[in-house]
């Protein structure tokens, strides 16, 4: 199975793309709190793209896919923006009271932890983010 949308840097466009990945985990017959793990997870990495990817006025592009062979869940991120390799970030300190901490970095922190393996590549001026989810029976 494989499915694809096109989203807009607009933060209009997360409706969307909450609900796409909806149907898939109902055509894949996800739980619920898997399926609410992926949409963190998305929305976290979609609103990194809309709010930092591109300059403030410009209108970009979001291409998101999502695979899936049964075993696993497999889904890429496609823009055009500012390169950005977001598994080069260094792991916030959890220790530290949020109150001191550095801003940034959490969401980055949280898909890592959800999902089972994250990539990033940029071919010919496009960022390739990868996140894979070995389903469990």
């Amino acid at each position: 199975m494989r499915k694809e949308i096109k989203l807009k840097n607009q933060v209009s466009e997360l409706d969307l793309m909450a609900q796409f990945i909806e149907e898939t985990g109902e055509e894949l017959g996800l739980d619920m709190v898997l399926l609410m793990n992926l949409n963190l997870v998305l929305e976290e990495m979609v609103s990194n793209i809309i709010f930092y990817a591109y300059p403030d006025g410009t209108e970009g592009t979001i291409e998101l896919a999502v695979e899936s062979d049964g075993k696993e869940l497999t889904f890429f991120l496609y823009d055009y923006g500012r390169e950005f390799d977001p598994t080069q970030k260094d792991d916030p300190d959890v220790s530290i009271n949020p109150a001191e901490r550095d801003i940034g970095g959490m969401g980055i922190f949280i898909v890592r932890n959800i999902m089972d393996k994250v990539t990033y590549q940029r071919l010919n001026g496009k960022n390739i983010l990868t996140m894979k989810k070995v389903l469990r029976n």
